[in-house]
């Protein structure tokens, strides 16, 4: 994809995927999908990029991949290689600061460019450094003593470093916002709901006409770190984990002691599972299996961490997700190297797992719309992108407030790419 003048680029580096878009300066905005860059799947083409890389030593230097590519690597496991994901998660975490693979060393700096050059290693990389850019970023970093200053230090380091040196980052919503805005005909507030794979975001606008196009102005934000990934654990905590043995008992010296936790916790993540592939916990499972009441249960477990199938699974658990957004109750059936799960799942029983969940992004968006000083009846438009916004609980939330015909969706994946690209080529119209 060549970059022409006045052109601008939105991406949108997500917790579990990425997207790239580029405005160009007449306002005609493309991703970069399928159509004008290869990213196939053993699943199908995609248009969206997984934000993971793998990495494995090949003739003495350290080789990586990334997106689909990394996915297939780790489906494969046909070397030695380590598979890194969710990077967004610890950006604003002084406690993960770098990592060794391999025996070089790596920062989350370096790891996030590697991961930008992969992600645009198609878009005419000489011209870089010279287009705006405007990288998303969310309301609310994840973690519990997330440092914001931190992790746009850490963001603007691993642009730079990736090639991209006119880089100004935007809120999310804000960006989902600017693409809601681009076919108004009138003034409106508007409420931005962005739910990702990490974080929900939230933000309230007020757009007024301003000659050919809109002025944005930035009443409030809010967000909360739930979203997709934390609605797919409860799925795998109540459904998938019990059947591998979470809640069950093995005899210790006559006593029987439950199940320990931290093998069910690993399930946050489907990479996490790696982490129990190591020589000491394959025997600690397997010596627990020998002593449990139900060793068969702890045999699929220690089969589903030997052969790698964290990845099919959760790919399941979303499928699951996805049918239950559209149908009352639906079939989970997880079959691979001899490990059977099956459940019939509801969406009520869906619904009463991420109740606390929805109480939590609940209370998100009225702390937003209450911090621009409204009230439910003062938002004209409600603009909601994002997979988990097809969750039906989640739009009950918005449905309960606001009337209906004041919703709007747009597309889950691209609109906050395409919304930060059309503000990258204004600033490059601005500046020309």
């Amino acid at each position: 994809m060549q970059l022409g003048e006045g052109c601008g680029i939105g991406i949108d580096f997500g917790t579990t995927n990425s997207v790239v878009a580029v405005a160009s300066a007449n306002g005609h905005v493309e991703c970069m999908k399928v159509e004008c860059m290869t990213w196939p799947t053993a699943f199908g083409p995609t248009d969206t990029f997984r934000s993971a890389l793998m990495f494995w030593r090949e003739a003495r230097k350290l080789t990586h991949v990334a997106g689909p590519e990394a996915i297939a690597c780790a489906i494969a496991a046909d070397r030695e290689q380590r598979f890194v994901q969710s990077l967004k998660s610890h950006l604003a975490s002084r406690l993960f600061s770098e990592t060794r693979l391999f025996g070089e060393r790596l920062t989350i700096e370096e790891l996030v460019a590697i991961f930008l050059r992969h992600l645009l290693q198609d878009l005419a990389p000489d011209n870089l450094s010279a287009v705006p850019v405007t990288g998303g970023r969310p309301v609310v970093f994840a973690g519990d003593r997330a440092d914001e200053g931190l992790a746009i230090e850490r963001l603007t380091s691993a642009y730079a470093a990736s090639g991209l040196r006119q880089i100004a980052f935007a809120y999310e919503p804000l960006g989902a916002a600017y693409w809601y805005a681009r076919a108004l005909t009138r003034d409106e507030t508007v409420l931005v709901a962005d739910f990702g794979g990490g974080t929900s975001d939230f933000s309230v606008l007020r757009f007024t006409s301003k000659g050919r196009g809109v002025e944005a102005k930035a009443l409030a934000h809010a967000g909360v770190g739930i979203a997709g990934d934390t609605f797919d654990y409860r799925i795998i905590d109540h459904v998938v984990a019990p059947r591998l043995g979470k809640g069950t008992t093995y005899r210790s010296l006559e006593k029987l002691l439950p199940m320990p936790a931290y093998f069910y916790a690993a399930f946050a993540q489907w990479h996490q599972l790696s982490w129990l592939k190591s020589a000491q916990t394959l025997a600690e499972l397997k010596a627990l299996a020998a002593a449990s009441l139900v060793p068969h249960m702890i045999e699929d477990l220690i089969t589903i961490v030997e052969m790698d199938l964290g990845f099919e699974l959760h790919r399941t658990v979303g499928a699951l997700k996805a049918e239950l957004s559209h149908a009352p109750q639906a079939h989970f059936v997880f079959q691979k190297e001899g490990v059977s799960i099956e459940a019939d799942v509801s969406r009520s029983d869906f619904d009463s797992w991420i109740a606390a969940d929805l109480d939590k992004i609940a209370a998100t968006m009225d702390a937003a719309v209450a911090g621009a000083g409204l009230a439910a009846g003062d938002i004209d438009a409600v603009f909601m992108t994002g997979g988990t916004s097809f969750v039906p609980a989640v739009r009950r939330i918005f449905s309960a407030r606001f009337a209906e015909a004041r919703i709007h969706y747009g597309d889950a994946f691209q609109s906050v790419a395409s919304g930060l690209a059309l503000m990258a080529a204004d600033r490059a119209t601005r500046e020309s």
